[in-house]
């Protein structure tokens, strides 16, 4: 534990030395990482400075379009994570969080950072090329500014990039993203949750379900990642942590089998 503090303290001063001029956020990619673009569309229920965050977005690109209501979350310090994740990667994940959420930036960071993890998932070609031991720093250096010029990414997210890149660890890059997502959901009491229906569903009709996700959980925020499954045949599934809750009409369909499969072994015997 002393090392990994020891690391995270090294890895925040190293953030501290400028790398790029500050950029202004020119472009806005929606904070979605695990899911297709044409499917991406995030309704968060908690955090006023999401809500800030939430109107430009709208301003920008209605096709992307957010909803934030109620109070900011408490500040908290971060906790330490459980996994079997590299430690390298928790500290350089914390690192980060810190160093933004002592900048007042936490919010816009975040969605620098779920804007890199939908990137690096979707664009195997960038993947390969950041990823590469042999590619040289300089035109790794090259393409972290065009993209963080093009969505307008905070210059602590462009340092941070930069600094993976000279310390050879963009190999890690999906490790850290994950744990930076673990890490400001635990920091600011967020509950991420998969919302599975068979069609798109209403912003309307997604806030209606987040806050009654917030209202089982006790979370103060709520993050929902819709995904299409046409396979529901109708409805929707939420799933959060370990839990899920089914209101599709496959999985009605399901309990009916399951029951009636039941109750014909009950008869046989």
């Amino acid at each position: 534990l002393h090392t990994r503090a020891l690391a995270t303290k090294v890895i925040r001063a190293l953030l501290r030395t400028p790398a790029l001029p500050s950029l202004t956020r020119a472009s806005y990619i929606e904070p979605c990482s695990h899911i297709p673009p044409s499917q991406q569309s995030v309704v968060t229920v908690g955090s006023r400075s999401t809500m800030a965050l939430a109107a430009r977005t709208s301003a920008r690109c209605p096709a992307a379009r957010r909803q934030a209501f109620t109070a900011a979350p408490a500040r908290r310090s971060i906790i330490a994570l459980a996994g079997k994740r590299n430690d390298v990667s928790d500290s350089y994940a914390k690192a980060l969080v810190e160093l933004a959420e002592e900048k007042n930036t936490l919010e816009q960071v975040h969605a620098d950072v779920d804007a890199i993890a939908g990137l690096i998932k979707e664009n195997k070609k960038l993947t390969e090329l950041l990823f590469n031991p042999v590619v040289e720093s300089s035109k790794k250096k090259a393409v972290v500014a065009k993209i963080s010029k093009e969505a307008g990414f905070q210059k602590y997210t462009t340092n941070f990039l930069n600094l993976l890149v000279e310390k050879d660890r963009m190999n890690l890059l999906n490790e850290i993203t994950e744990s930076f997502e673990e890490q400001y959901c635990a920091l600011t009491d967020t509950q991420v949750a998969t919302l599975r229906s068979a069609v798109k569903l209403e912003q309307e009709q997604q806030f209606l379900i987040a806050k009654k996700l917030q209202e089982l959980t006790g979370s103060k925020n709520i993050k929902l990642k819709p995904v299409i499954d046409q396979s529901l045949i109708a409805g929707f599934v939420v799933e959060y942590g370990s839990s899920q809750i089914d209101l599709s009409i496959r999985g009605q369909i399901e309990k009916v089998a399951e029951e009636l499969t039941r109750n014909m072994t009950t008869v046989v015997a």
